[in-house]
């Protein structure tokens, strides 16, 4: 992996040598409408703009045409570079932008929520939303540089701090019982911003080792999936009720559906799913399901672009920070799975 993380609240610094580094002919720097208008303008940036509408629903093809055309009337070559400044959409559109035009430009990625700088910013996955589908086009594309700070999180609405808050949680289950029980403990109501970066630090470290040893997703990395295919089905399903769903929350949904499937299937402490399944119900609320609704939950997970083979696959737990990829998860098992899901959240 040569992206180079760093982490400090002494943005305009690192980002003018990040930068500089490169030597650019042209610089740009991609926000959505609001990172345009709340945290833009805390930075001494001399570079082009490019604004695009605000949400995961813009995260698609209209969107990406918009950054390419931008890029190609402003002028980019192959020396120049892109700013992803932003959340989620921004890192992954505009790395994805950044990747393809010109077959690829250099970019620099500096999340401002929560959610982005311990999942989308880091690894190199970039990519839109197509057909109804998360993330369905995309490509491998790392970020010369990401630069990681606790700044603009008080820009975050809370509901967005949240969200960024599971993909911790996930690290922690990742890595240890230690950290998971220690995470559980947070008071969202008094946050210490500048204490949480050296524990943004430590859950970024946990991703960067796992993309280290596998950065294509052929083995170890799976098991960032942990949560996911529950939750991004989760998040398709509210797509085609034409509702939307933070990310981090689907996934703190995912992680005690598919906590319980490693319960299930390979022994996993009930005294922490319990935990788990309690800190998610009292911070996150529930995503509300009935048997109804498992048919079509059902039909996303085997579409799931982890899927090999149109089965469901999922990475499960024995404990904390021994997890278990490439599970294959029978439909009635999934199904055993979202009942107990309903019952623990309190459905």
């Amino acid at each position: 992996m040569s992206q180079q993380i760093i982490f400090t609240n002494q943005v305009e610094h690192a980002l003018a040598m990040a930068v500089a580094e490169g030597k650019p002919n042209r610089v740009f720097v991609l926000t959505d409408e609001n990172t345009q208008r709340l945290v833009l303008p805390q930075l001494n940036i001399d570079a082009t703009p490019i604004t695009i509408a605000a949400g995961d629903s813009h995260k698609g093809l209209d969107s990406l045409q918009q950054v390419w055309q931008a890029l190609q009337q402003g002028g980019a070559t192959r020396q120049s570079v892109l700013i992803n400044l932003g959340g989620g959409v921004v890192t992954d559109l505009g790395g994805f932008a950044a990747a393809t035009f010109k077959r690829g430009i250099r970019f620099v990625n500096v999340p401002t929520t929560l959610l982005c700088a311990v999942d989308a910013a880091v690894g190199g996955k970039t990519g839109i939303n197509y057909g109804g589908l998360k993330n369905e086009i995309g490509a491998f594309a790392e970020a010369s540089h990401v630069i990681i700070s606790t700044r603009f999180l008080d820009t975050l609405p809370p509901e967005e701090f949240k969200s960024g808050f599971a993909e911790m949680v996930k690290h922690a289950l990742l890595s240890d019982e230690r950290e998971f029980n220690s995470l559980l403990e947070i008071d969202f109501k008094n946050l210490d911003l500048e204490a949480l970066l050296s524990r943004l630090q430590a859950s970024v470290t946990v991703k960067q080792r796992i993309v280290n040893e596998d950065p294509h997703e052929h083995g170890l990395r799976r098991a960032l999936n942990l949560g996911h295919t529950v939750g991004h089905a989760f998040e398709s399903h509210a797509m085609a009720h034409g509702k939307t769903i933070a990310h981090g929350f689907a996934v703190a949904w995912g992680l005690v559906a598919e906590g319980v499937l490693s319960h299930m299937l390979l022994k996993w402490d009930s005294t922490a799913l319990q935990r788990l399944a309690r800190f998610v119900r009292d911070n996150y609320g529930a995503y509300h399901i009935t048997c109804d609704d498992y048919d079509m939950l059902l039909n996303f997970m085997h579409h799931d672009k982890k899927s090999r083979q149109g089965e469901i696959d999922c990475t499960l737990l024995s404990q904390a920070g021994q997890p278990r990829v490439g599970m294959t998860i029978d439909d009635s098992d999934m199904k055993t799975a979202l009942d107990i899901y309903r019952d623990l959240m309190g459905i």
